[in-house]
């Protein structure tokens, strides 16, 4: 599905030029979610970028179905810590906001009962002409995904999308993502620095790591699903997350054997 082949990616700034990526590899395949995991810093959010197409690479390739990402698309879609809403609009209006600007075919009334069917799915029923800030934030990451979610991408980026969020409501922002996965077998691939919200939602963990940084660790996740949020409390995930800790250990343990 998304593929980033021998991927370099170099930031100049003053004369000066720093290698961000060096020969980044990495597959996810049709209805894999795979979360990218590491301190900040390491390069995480630069290979997002590069498969959304916000930021070209210097080197290699990146690829959707095998066709090279040339920019944005709706097809893959982006999802930051911060719910990128339109204040001004309506929450049914900000999940029409993308058929109505790509011109999609379709009745007005069509496309709002589309619009209406996904705030269902998303929890949002009831609130479909509330304005953003009327809502929780929980339920602004919830509408932001219902609008990326009208557009059918094939991919599914999330840049940390949880990370500012307080404990309780992130655990349940965990667990829609699980079920909302789940229910339609999205392909989605998650950055993030939190390896217990990486052991839980992620069939694999990539593990982001040296000096430039690329790819050092892959893990595959023992864990069957459907999940749940309180699985994190069971003796396999524990067992898990203590693999993870180790792989990051070795990374950095193999950094200060190189300086």
């Amino acid at each position: 599905m998304l593929e980033l082949a021998g991927v370099f990616k170099t930031f100049r700034r003053g004369g000066r030029s720093v290698t961000a990526l060096a020969g980044v590899d990495l597959r996810v395949e049709r209805g894999e979610f795979v979360c990218l995991l590491g301190p900040s810093g390491c390069g995480k959010s630069t290979a997002l970028n590069l498969a959304a197409g916000i930021l070209d690479a210097d080197g290699g390739t990146v690829s959707v179905e095998g066709r090279p990402v040339v920019g944005p698309s709706p097809e893959r879609a982006m999802l930051f810590q911060s719910p990128l809403l339109f204040p001004w609009l309506t929450i049914r209006q900000n999940v029409l906001f993308g058929p109505r600007a790509q011109r999609r075919g379709g009745t007005k009334a069509e496309h709002a009962a589309e619009a209406d069917a996904i705030l269902a799915t998303v929890g949002l029923s009831g609130f479909e002409e509330a304005y953003p800030q009327e809502l929780s934030g929980g339920m602004r990451h919830r509408a932001a995904f219902a609008r990326v979610m009208i557009n059918r991408p094939a991919v599914v980026l999330m840049d940390e999308p949880f990370g500012a969020l307080d404990s309780l409501t992130r655990s349940k922002m965990h667990a829609f993502l699980l079920e909302l996965r789940d229910a339609h077998q999205m392909t989605i691939v998650f950055v993030t620095h939190d390896i217990e919200e990486a052991v839980l939602l992620g069939d694999r963990v990539c593990i982001f790591g040296g000096s430039p940084s690329r790819i050092v660790h892959e893990y595959v996740v023992p864990l069957e699903r459907p999940r749940h949020a309180l699985d994190v409390e069971t003796e396999q995930f524990l067992a898990a997350k203590r693999s993870v800790r180790a792989l990051l250990a070795l990374d950095e343990q193999e950094r200060a054997a190189a300086w």
